[in-house]
């Protein structure tokens, strides 16, 4: 198992692991190490539980030590943090279904010693039942262990901001932020409930020890200001600072805001390998406002970097060296240069080494979703397929749980009408009989059941014609399209299963037919359970195969619709033209039921997916621009995968 790195300069104990994978197995360790101790003591263990996203791969850590390793739970107690209110338990949004579901149905823990807040009390009963569940806990000496995330508000349960440090467990108004961070859990922000229930911050801090976890990019910035600012109501994570046993079990990504992190040497003494110089260095300009050439001693030693001025100084060497590794990463060609042979000649004679001329590559760009492709990297693409590569997309899954019923009524409609048009009698009669059926479904559908099977084929059908489309107005036909719709996605609602090993063995027959030159991959891990992330294993693990037996493809993240690399962790920066840049813009409006309102937007930001790919690029550009590189109207960026 991976050791974890202890992060100084933070006011509760933090320690950080290079994914979550390996951050769950590390808290699943702790869990096993006390209930086989409290086992062999004949004594019950008792767990504090939390649901979400977060915990989902500690619970089947769990589960394979119970199965694999004979970890017995018998003996083991649950309280969970909260329920929605009010919320009937058979609901696939009930955290009482969701815990069967995804642990308590897999192991050993007894029915009469689980616990989960009742969603289903009449509002007269709720204060004495939040009373007696206090009595339970303490009736069976206390929580041992307490699980925990962290909301975008910084709540740990759902202690909303302004929750004191010695509230119980309660009824609760969830904040609009929280509810909008659920929305597409419950298809849309109208269907998520006002109220929940849920153990209070003082009833947490009573556990003897507690694990806080915390996954991805979008988690970076609470996690900081609850680690390294002062203990207060808006952030009920920070209260953490108070306990005895507390600690913060983090991904790269997670931790990305800490200071020990984002500005190590603000903490103490560094090791000056050449990622960090570069790190710090671009910080610097940006921070100060000048270009990397015109960094001065004085700037290095008012904000930290004496000691980084010593050892590589002076200040105008360390600009100038960071400077033309910058330069290096801007990549017109981003597959190299074509050019027809009969112009090598030519070429030569106008001082372009024939080296620098080459033939066309295979390019295999996979896009989790129907549209990351050309939200992500759709100037790339063009640029590409432009300079006479032959580019090549994979669409991994279906995207289906993305499309808004209105939408599918719509796609019906047309066919029925379609078929009405030109179709048989016999076509006629079948197109009808799907309509019917869609139609009586999602008339009676309620809010937030999940689809039936013949309302995702519907679904599935809209992305992929929209995908074929997007594709085209990047210039790649049909045939040079797969279409994979992997197993895990198959669940018909955000939560997945894992990868399964078919998905992987696709994967694999699909690098060795093609042989690309390059692979595109989706490197956002914002979401660690979600679909990118699990595609990018899957292509890892494919890649690791595939090298072995001689297909050896340069393997390239980019970034989605939310996120970007920072700026010193870019290796390849592709400019786009504003033309470029708008035939990008209309190949994202080419997936129609994703115009308008996505229906997964992604918290408070509003903005379509085609205005963030724009804003993104073009201050990718402006980024580049402050650190006195050349300009452009705008970028796309990427970093080389690296294994292990």
């Amino acid at each position: 198992m991976t050791a974890p790195q202890t992060l100084p300069h933070t006011r509760t104990r933090t320690v950080k692991f290079p994914t979550a994978a390996n951050a769950a197995k590390y808290v699943a360790k702790e869990i096993d190490k006390l209930v086989r101790a409290r086992n062999a003591a004949g004594k019950p263990t008792v767990l504090g539980l939390a649901t979400g996203s977060t915990p989902v791969g500690l619970y089947r850590e769990l589960i394979r030590m119970h199965k694999e390793e004979g970890l017995d739970l018998s003996r083991v107690v649950t309280f969970n943090l909260d329920e929605y209110y009010p919320m009937p338990k058979e609901s696939q949004h009930s955290y009482f279904r969701w815990m069967h579901e995804t642990l308590f149905g897999h192991v050993n823990i007894k029915w009469e010693n689980i616990h989960i807040p009742d969603g289903t009390l009449k509002p007269e009963e709720v204060d004495a039942a939040c009373a007696d569940y206090e009595e339970k806990i303490k009736s069976f000496g206390g929580i041992d262990i307490q699980i925990l995330g962290i909301g975008r508000t910084g709540h740990i349960a759902f202690n909303e901001p302004g929750s004191p440090q010695n509230s119980r467990t309660r009824l609760v108004t969830l904040d609009s932020i929280t509810r909008r961070d659920a929305a597409d859990g419950f298809f849309g922000e109208k269907n998520v409930p006002h109220h929940a229930l849920t153990m209070g911050v003082a009833s947490i801090l009573e556990a003897r020890r507690i694990f806080l976890m915390a996954f991805g990019e979008h988690k970076a910035g609470i996690v900081y200001k609850a680690l390294e600012q002062a203990p207060t109501e808006a952030i009920s994570a920070s209260f953490l600072q108070d306990h005895k046993d507390a600690t913060f079990v983090l991904d790269e990504a997670a931790a990305g805001e800490l200071t020990a992190i984002k500005r190590p040497w603000e903490v103490g003494p560094c090791q000056w390998a050449p990622e960090l110089v570069r790190k710090a260095v671009v910080t610097l300009a940006l921070t100060v406002k000048k270009g990397l050439q015109k960094l001065n001693d004085d700037d290095f030693r008012d904000h930290h970097l004496y000691e980084l001025l010593r050892e590589k100084g002076p200040a105008e060497e360390i600009g100038e060296a960071i400077f033309l590794d910058r330069m290096e990463t801007i990549k017109p060609y981003p597959a190299g240069r074509v050019a027809p042979a009969a112009s090598v000649d030519g070429d030569t004679r106008l001082g372009r080494r024939k080296g620098d001329i080459q033939t066309p590559k295979t390019v295999l760009v996979f896009s989790p979703h129907p549209d990351d492709d050309v939200i992500s990297m759709g100037g790339t693409i063009i640029r590409l397929v432009e300079q006479g590569h032959k580019v090549h997309i994979a669409y991994m899954t279906s995207g289906n749980v993305a499309v808004f019923d209105h939408d599918a009524r719509r796609f019906v409609d047309f066919v029925d009408e379609f078929v009405q048009s030109f179709g048989s009698a016999a076509e006629q009669s079948s197109a009808g009989t799907i309509k019917e059926r869609v139609y009586q479904f999602l008339d009676a559908k309620k809010p937030g059941e999940l689809d039936s099977p013949d309302v995702l084929k519907v679904k599935a059908v809209i992305r992929t014609t929209e995908a074929r489309a997007g594709a085209l107005a990047c210039g790649i036909p049909p045939e040079q399209l797969e279409f994979m719709n992997l197993r895990f996605y198959h669940t018909g609602a955000k939560t997945k299963n894992p990868i399964h090993p078919q998905d992987i063995e696709d994967i694999v027959e699909l690098l060795k037919r093609l042989n690309p030159h390059q692979v595109y991959v989706a490197g956002e891990l914002s979401d660690p359970h979600g679909t990118h992330r699990v595609c990018a294993e899957a292509i890892y693990s494919a890649t690791r195969r595939v090298r072995a037996e001689g297909v050896n493809p340069d393997v390239w993240l980019y970034k989605g619709a939310w996120e970007e690399w920072e700026p010193h962790e870019i290796e390849m920066a592709v400019p786009l033209s504003p033309e470029v840049l708008e035939r990008k813009k209309q190949a994202i409006f080419r997936h129609q039921s994703q115009k308008d309102k996505a229906m997964f937007p992604g918290g408070t930001d509003r903005r379509e997916f085609w205005q963030r790919a724009e804003q993104r690029n073009v201050s990718t550009a402006h980024t580049y621009d402050a650190l006195g590189l050349p300009e452009y109207y705008a970028l796309e960026a990427f970093v080389k995968w690296k294994d292990g």
